[in-house]
């Protein structure tokens, strides 16, 4: 039976359908643990890519100061938490230089002088404009390599987001939510175009106001690598997100928890680009948008290595244990045949590990 301190791994979701979409990707389940007096948070426990993981995700409200709640009160209950990560929906910031699609993925790193997520709410205003103040936590380096080796990857093999999807989907019908939209509802409009009718999708929006973008090659899903803009409000101004794409450099996306998380511990977050943070944005593409940052984070832990918890002497133990099983069948002294499980090797006066 798993305990509180044997969990190493924490990926909070501002909503349900975003952990729900990692909750469908573990690999193993874990049974729930009793609660701890002083924290409302509920979890859900499992095993990913050979991590005990926990999720979290917040109780029906959004925003900096619920996020900084509920990882306060999980790293309170779980004790040994190394990693940690925030994975959910985001609005994209598309540009000339960053071609953010939907469906795309963001992930946090560092740029500049900013530490991977930037407050853009939190400043003073002077005579010569608004200006930023404080700054938040850079993920720790180990979490920085592997985030780098990635990357490498994907610029020569692509990444598995597609593939994770794909096989969270096909596991039952009900997965279905995540599925793809259909390309046609991908349409990035004109800055100075708002939406048509609030409260109603974009059919009844001029189409002749869509910017043109050549197709890519691959419709699956890219990952980018950069700022993420958090503020306590929905950005749903293109003309707003464009100036503070101007004002802070490389924003990629825009959301509302990574501070009150950024604030408290190192995190990596993890965004799926839902929609360009505009008057045109709906919940079309918020699943698939869930799907492929739930997918990202699978993807990034196999890139690090499962952390053993527990004091000296039960680590200690735990290697003993290890290393009698090895030596019970890895060990052969003197002459004769050793076969082992289909293997086998001769020996004359020979010590064989």
């Amino acid at each position: 039976m798993k305990t509180y301190q044997d969990y190493t791994v924490a990926v909070v979701f501002a909503m349900e359908f975003e952990m729900s979409a990692l909750r469908y990707m573990l690999d193993q389940e874990h049974p729930s643990l009793s609660s701890k007096s002083g924290d409302p948070n509920d979890y859900i426990l499992g095993e990913l890519s050979g991590h005990d993981i926990v999720l979290a995700w917040l109780p029906g409200t959004q925003g900096n100061s619920a996020a900084a709640i509920v990882t306060t009160n999980l790293d309170r209950t779980f004790p040994n938490i190394q990693w940690h990560f925030l994975a959910g929906i985001g609005g994209g910031v598309p540009s000339i230089k960053h071609d953010i699609r939907l469906g795309d993925v963001v992930v946090s790193m560092p740029k500049g002088t900013h530490g991977g997520v930037v407050q853009y709410d939190l400043g003073k205003d002077t005579d010569n404009g608004f200006k930023l103040k404080g700054f938040l936590s850079a993920p720790p380096p180990r979490l920085r390599t592997a985030v780098g080796r990635m990357q490498s990857d994907h610029r020569k093999n692509g990444s598995k987001v597609a593939q994770f999807v794909s096989d969270m989907i096909q596991k039952s019908r009900r997965f279905k939510v995540y599925m793809q939209p259909a390309a046609e509802t991908d349409a990035l409009f004109d800055e100075n175009y708002p939406h048509a009718v609030d409260g109603e999708p974009c059919e009844q929006c001029d189409k002749t106001r869509i910017v043109p973008r050549d197709p890519r090659e691959d419709s699956g899903p890219e990952v980018h690598y950069g700022l993420i803009a958090s503020g306590n409000g929905v950005m749903r101004s293109a003309a707003r997100r464009n100036s503070l794409a101007q004002s802070i450099r490389d924003i990629l996306c825009f959301d509302m928890e990574a501070a009150g998380l950024a604030t408290e511990s190192s995190y990596i977050i993890i965004r799926g680009i839902c929609d360009y943070a505009d008057s045109h944005k709906n919940d079309v593409w918020q699943y698939y948008a869930a799907a492929v940052a739930a997918a990202c984070t699978k993807e990034l832990l196999a890139y690090l290595d499962p952390v053993i918890t527990g004091d000296s002497e039960e680590r200690s133990l735990r290697y003993s244990d290890t290393a009698r099983k090895v030596d019970s069948y890895a060990n052969f002294t003197g002459r004769g045949v050793q076969n082992l499980g289909g293997s086998f090797s001769v020996g004359r006066d020979m010590h064989i590990n």
